[in-house]
């Protein structure tokens, strides 16, 4: 008959503190998992419900592609690529003998037009005093046709006594006769005097023509001045033109120019990008845009250098990127698909110090806005 074996006492000690162990194993890993939750939910509690993030969001700068405005063949490329320049700085100039001799030209017309003009006021102001002049010839022959048609009303007058007194024998006929050679000698200086009043009206009349087209004349000579003038501007504008200059502070790209080509304009020449007027723009989701606003502050990260910048939203776009694409999606054909639509939301970059590192456009940005404030105004 088989005895029972009683068990190992140290055998079964050895068992229950590893049970215990096991158990104070499992009672610590839940409990730091729980703890894990726990801290997980305050944050998101406290701050993660509050931001949105995005990884859509790249580094942007408002750059201008640089061209000419007239044609002309290169003298001098005066940067190199990826150039620091400054507003005002000398990019390209072209040859400008061409464009010189035009603006002597044009100011050799103008400085004609100025003598017209001059010649044209000289003639009018004699013509002025020759109006003046024919006032005072008609002032005078009113006067002597005053004077001679009171004379001949004199001599009329003694004429018809003399006849009055001649039916009387009172008169002599030498009397007589002298007083109809009166008469007839005032009344001829009458008429006369009549035909040169009317003689210096009808002048008077005739320069009042001339005047006019003097007055025309002026206004052509003037017209001509001024076409002259803009003639000469326009050369000068053109002059300055060969000059092609940064328009603001940045760095040369896309640098396609070089010396004795022949350009044209509009034809680009290359870029000027200002770097230190970088900005973000984050597309993000339209499902978390509801409590984005201007002012929020926004966490950058940058994949290139892999630490943080600061930013502010400026402003959100008042349309998706699918509304502003070049051939915009309609969905009344059939076969739709829901897709959830971004929204390109523009970063204002807080300035930072001169030994950060340059933000250049194209840059990959994790961008994360902070909506607490919107949130809580709710």
């Amino acid at each position: 008959m088989n005895q029972a074996v009683s068990p190992d006492p140290q055998h079964t000690l050895e068992q229950i503190r590893a049970r215990r162990r096991q158990r104070l194993l499992r009672f610590g890993l839940a409990g730091g998992l729980g703890l894990l939750v726990a801290a997980y939910g305050a944050y998101w509690w406290l701050d993660g419900r509050f931001l949105e993030q995005t990884d859509d969001a790249y580094v942007r700068a408002d750059w201008a592609p640089i061209s000419a405005r007239v044609s002309g063949y290169v003298a001098e490329v005066a940067v190199a690529d990826n150039a620091t320049v400054k507003a005002g700085d000398l990019l390209v100039r072209l040859d400008a003998r061409d464009f010189r001799d035009r603006l002597r030209k044009a100011e050799a017309h103008l400085a004609v037009s100025e003598a017209a003009l001059q010649v044209q006021r000289m003639r009018l102001r004699a013509f002025v005093a020759e109006q003046d002049e024919q006032t005072h010839a008609i002032a005078r022959a009113d006067a002597e046709r005053g004077g001679s048609r009171g004379e001949a009303q004199r001599a009329e007058a003694d004429w018809q006594r003399y006849q009055h007194l001649a039916q009387w024998q009172a008169v002599s006929v030498q009397r007589m006769e002298q007083a109809r050679a009166t008469r007839i000698q005032s009344q001829a200086l009458q008429r006369a005097a009549d035909a040169e009043l009317a003689r210096q009206h009808a002048r008077k009349t005739m320069l009042e023509q001339q005047g006019k087209q003097l007055e025309a004349e002026l206004l052509q000579r003037q017209a001509d001045l001024d076409q002259a003038a803009a003639e000469a501007d326009l050369a000068r504008s053109a002059l300055a033109d060969t000059e092609i200059r940064a328009p603001f502070d940045g760095v040369v790209g896309q640098r396609k120019v070089r010396q004795q080509q022949y350009v044209t304009p509009g034809l680009p020449l290359l870029a000027v990008v200002p770097v230190a007027q970088a900005y973000v723009v984050a597309n993000f989701k339209e499902t978390q845009l509801a409590h984005m606003r201007p002012g929020q502050a926004v966490t950058l990260e940058v994949d290139t250098f892999g630490q943080h910048w600061r930013g502010t939203v400026d402003s959100v776009s008042p349309g998706s990127g699918a509304v502003f694409a070049l051939l915009p999606p309609d969905n009344a054909t059939g076969n739709f698909t829901k897709i959830v639509q971004r929204f390109p939301v523009r970063i204002h970059l807080d300035p930072e110090g001169d030994d950060s590192p340059r933000l250049l456009p194209g840059m990959s940005v994790i961008a994360t806005v902070d909506t607490r404030q919107a949130r809580h105004e709710r």
